[in-house]
């Protein structure tokens, strides 16, 4: 695949790297030159000097038959101007840039092929927001992670020692947990997955990821903190 990297910062590079290994053939643009040229003699890659939203460097970079084009500058508007030049001069396919500034975030309808054409919006600061958001509504949870457009969520619970999860295979939580449509889709055990189970036994410190519609999310934790309140009855 070739793919247009604009910005040779740390997130530029990164992507760099990890890209070039997978044999994509891959051109950095950057209007710092020592940038580009570190990033050169560590890796097989093309560079370009210039801003990446001129419609001549873009054509310097290849533009023209590009896969792809990631503007991950340090600056919103270059990284938008240049997804628009991509897609009105070159008709770059897939276009994927950096936005952070909540102005341009909170504008409904300003990121479409009729506006701004982004196929793919990253905001670092509103990840961030948004997982510390799901975290405070759902007490108790590692991570909260959202699919399909947030119909679905996948939740994390860590299961303690001395806790009601400890020693219960997965078939215990299915009978203890009759009203709530969930599965466990994971186990994390010593930082690699395993594969769960019906006879699969939890351990002290696994990670235990139940997935489910967003909103059966909140009956799982719920049915979570029962089990745990019966289990100390016991």
């Amino acid at each position: 695949m070739k793919i247009i990297i604009l910005g040779a910062g740390q997130v530029g590079g990164t992507l760099a790297e990890h890209l070039a290994r997978e044999e994509n053939d891959i051109t950095v643009v950057d209007t710092d030159a020592k940038k580009l040229r570190d990033l050169h003699t560590k890796l097989d890659i093309r560079t370009v000097t210039g801003a990446g939203s001129y419609p001549i460097v873009l054509r310097q970079a290849g533009c023209e038959d590009a896969d792809m084009l990631i503007a991950v500058t340090n600056s919103d508007e270059i990284n938008m101007i240049a997804c628009q030049v991509a897609h009105t001069l070159f008709r770059t396919p897939t276009k994927i840039a950096r936005v952070r500034a909540t102005a341009y975030l909170t504008r409904k309808g300003l990121f479409a092929h009729e506006a701004i054409p982004i196929d793919v919006l990253i905001s670092p600061e509103q990840v961030v927001t948004d997982h510390v958001r799901r975290l405070i509504e759902h007490p108790g949870a590692l991570q909260v992670l959202e699919f399909a457009g947030g119909l679905v969520q996948l939740v994390a619970v860590k299961a303690f020692y001395g806790g009601p999860l400890v020693g219960q295979d997965l078939a215990f939580l299915r009978r203890h947990m009759p009203n709530v449509d969930t599965r466990v889709a994971a186990i994390y055990r010593r930082n690699r997955p395993i594969i769960p189970r019906g006879d699969t036994v939890i351990e002290a410190d696994d990670e235990v990821f139940f997935l489910a519609a967003r909103r059966d999310i909140r009956a799982v934790m719920s049915e979570l903190r029962r089990v745990e309140r019966d289990f100390r009855r016991w």
